[in-house]
């Protein structure tokens, strides 16, 4: 089923992220910053300051660390970052979408391009891709915080639209618009999640096999390897055997 096959694919992304965890606080630094520039430093006041702290904490980062990130909002010499998304086709016609802050869009969209070009891609316009995809609120929760069904009732009375459980997680997914409010409601019922996010959620899956499939994993490494990158997101599908091989690769 595309639901499940997708969060084995995200969890697989997620194992290779963890091997990357000075890049990951460095991203999650930038994102507090912004954060905290755009909203003011407190996060009771701020509810994009307060999704980066949480997500910097389930992450392990360090207090010094969040708290010199959002010191840094206030500093004169603070780079001013914009957030740009980029849009295209990776190996097999996957689509991908790439969410950016950078302080050099010319720097980042050329990169990013070369990027898609390299994997036999191709970058595409604004809204090229985002079509194929829902933009809603992803809320992770460790698989011991309760069994499928009270996991389920609890994200019921918070409002979220869907919860995908396995032996590794609770995926609750809401609509983008509630995230903070079904976030809350969640941690009072629940206690702190792993990640509060927004994502772009495929409506449909593009299978792959174990060839593209190995194409499209070192263009998304790729990316989530460049500074300037903070999330990607694609809707490819590949088969349990697949799965398999690419995670013992």
């Amino acid at each position: 089923m595309a639901g499940h096959s997708q969060f084995k694919n995200i969890m697989h992304r997620k194992g290779a992220q963890d091997a990357k965890r000075s890049k990951i606080f460095s991203k999650l630094a930038r994102e507090i910053t912004v954060a905290a520039k755009m909203g003011g430093a407190d996060p009771n006041m701020n509810a994009r300051l307060r999704l980066a702290i949480q997500n910097a904490r389930a992450e392990n980062m360090p207090k010094d660390n969040v708290e010199r990130a959002i010191k840094k909002a206030a500093g004169a010499d603070t780079d001013n970052y914009d957030e740009v998304r980029y849009e295209g086709y990776g190996p097999g016609g996957v689509a991908v979408i790439v969410e950016a802050l950078t302080d050099n869009r010319n720097r980042t969209a050329s990169a990013v391009r070369s990027y898609f070009t390299k994997s036999g891609g191709a970058l595409g316009e604004t809204g090229s891709v985002a079509f194929m995809f829902d933009r809603v609120g992803q809320i992770t929760c460790k698989a011991d915080v309760g069994t499928a069904d009270a996991v389920l009732e609890a994200a019921i009375e918070a409002g979220a639209d869907d919860v995908e459980s396995s032996d590794e997680a609770h995926v609750i997914i809401c609509a983008f618009e509630s995230l903070g409010d079904v976030a809350k409601a969640l941690e009072a019922a629940l206690g702190p999640a792993e990640s509060v996010k927004s994502v772009w959620r495929p409506k449909t899956g593009t299978s792959l096999d174990e060839e593209k499939a190995q194409s499209l994993m070192k263009l998304i490494d790729t990316l989530e390897d460049d500074d300037d990158v903070q999330n990607v997101y694609s809707n490819f599908e590949v088969s349990d055997d697949v799965l398999a091989k690419l995670t013992a690769a």
